[in-house]
């Protein structure tokens, strides 16, 4: 099991004593074995009793484990023959955001998501998953391709944000992002956005505008991250824990205020400590809402997509 956080560290003290009582077992040729099985029960229900009351700031900081799948690990372990496409035929190739056509048991859709970096160098050459306004576009081309051979869309969301930099703004970083919002709420074909990671403003909703939206249990979603959001409140990134409750921003959370459609289970500890195991969970996930969606009329699909996101923070008032 990998240890990173601080509040993971009760485990890691557990862990070591298994260690300890293993080497002594193996050095003095000991049955140790009731001992060890006692360990072990002990870090069963302390994994269950940290991973089940987990605040809003551990999900963030588990949604950013450097060793969580990515869009392209996702992709590999769930297709059996994925085909990368490039460019949005005007700028070029923007790396934070790859697609393609993929078949998943047997049917092809088209996979479109952020991607991130394992180091320095990868995640210099991903912009560290901020797309620029190419990314976007490439995106949109990529989903009007889907729509041309009546492919369905499944996109991977994993972004700290659409990229901030001065040329980004210069290339229409926002006409771009709504534009895809425009054009993904009347896609003729079933649209299924997933978030695996972060799931940060605009950036996020570039390409999060679908029939079924999703996040994996660990995931987040927001207008800001809970550093930046801290920042502007409090004058100090040190209130983070405390903007991360007051954002709503776990899966939880947006499913209670009707934001998305489901939560994904991870394994326990969250989706880096088995991503095999999450691989198959997502894909079974996408297979049923597939299925479900293919069956629809598209033309009652997209009114619905519609009116989903447009009652989205609508309030009555009381006529009384």
């Amino acid at each position: 099991m990998k240890i990173t956080f601080d509040f993971e560290k009760p485990l890691e003290e557990i862990m070591q004593q298994i260690e300890k009582v293993q080497q002594v077992e193996e050095k003095n040729k000991l049955d140790m074995s009731a001992t060890i099985a006692e360990l072990e029960a002990k870090l069963e229900t302390a994994k269950k009793e940290i991973y089940s009351n987990l605040t809003g700031w551990q999900k963030v900081q588990i949604s950013r484990h450097p060793e969580r799948p990515y869009t392209l690990q996702y992709i590999e372990l769930m297709c059996e023959d994925f085909i990368e496409l490039h460019g949005d035929r005007t700028v070029g190739d923007d790396k934070a955001i790859v697609g393609g056509f993929g078949t998943i048991n047997g049917q092809t859709a088209m996979f479109i998501g952020h991607q991130k970096g394992r180091n320095t160098k990868e995640r210099q050459y991903r912009n560290f998953g901020m797309a620029n306004p190419e990314g976007y576009r490439k995106a949109l081309r990529l989903m009007k391709m889907a729509e041309k051979f009546n492919k369905p869309v499944i996109t991977l969301i994993d972004t700290p944000g659409a990229f901030p930099g001065l040329e980004a703004e210069e290339r229409g970083q926002g006409e771009a992002i709504a534009r895809n919002l425009l054009e993904m709420a009347v896609l003729k074909v079933p649209v299924i956005c997933v978030v695996i990671g972060e799931g940060a403003s605009g950036g996020a909703l570039g390409i999060g505008i679908g029939d079924r939206v999703l996040m994996l249990d660990n995931s987040w979603y927001s207008v800001i991250s809970p550093e930046n959001c801290s920042t502007i409140l409090f004058k100090t990134w040190e209130q983070k824990e405390r903007a991360a409750e007051m954002l709503k921003l776990t899966s939880t959370e947006m499913y209670k205020n009707k934001l998305i459609d489901g939560v994904i289970k991870e394994p326990l500890g969250g989706a880096h400590q088995d991503p095999i195991a999450m691989a198959a969970i997502l894909k079974k996930q996408l297979l049923k809402d597939l299925k479900i969606l293919g069956e629809r009329n598209i033309d009652e699909l997209v009114a619905e997509r519609i009116e989903k996101f447009c009652s989205m923070g609508v309030v009555l008032a009381d006529t009384e």
